[in-house]
């Protein structure tokens, strides 16, 4: 059964500047702490990526998937699936976007389901390392 967490910020910029951030995949190592590598594998006719494959840092080992992006709701909504994991059965997230006048008010959903049960305690501090990727993005947005 997966596990689902959600969680809001309010980013001092525009929703475009947030959704713009978020769709530069390749440059999550330089401002999230766990990604360690992202490499874009396609892109659709606007140059978005849409299968990004992604290094991670994991409960202190390296964990590898690919990711499918969704831009049918954008641009107030991006999603993504898990296409393929080493340790993970899925991953279901979402960043939605909503203006708030010269800010964003940013909603990050995400789902994971991992092959291996994990103990609940080490599933809240993993849980809690992944929103804390929301954190990251505000940083990175409003700088």
């Amino acid at each position: 059964m997966p596990d689902s967490a959600s969680e809001i910020e309010i980013i001092s910029a525009t929703p475009e500047h947030c959704l713009a951030v978020a769709l530069d995949v390749e440059r999550y190592p330089e401002w999230a702490h766990d990604v360690k590598e992202a490499v874009i594998r396609e892109r659709d006719a606007q140059s978005r990526p849409t299968l990004v494959d992604y290094r991670v840092a994991a409960l202190g080992r390296s964990t590898n998937y690919t990711l499918e992006y969704n831009y049918s709701l954008a641009p107030k909504s991006i999603s993504w699936h898990l296409v393929q994991g080493d340790i993970e059965r899925a991953i279901d997230g979402e960043f939605r976007f909503e203006p708030l006048g010269e800010a964003t008010k940013v909603t990050y959903i995400l789902s994971i389901e991992l092959i291996v049960p994990l103990p609940g305690f080490i599933k809240r501090r993993a849980e809690g390392r992944i929103l804390h990727t929301l954190k990251e993005l505000k940083v990175r947005c409003e700088s």
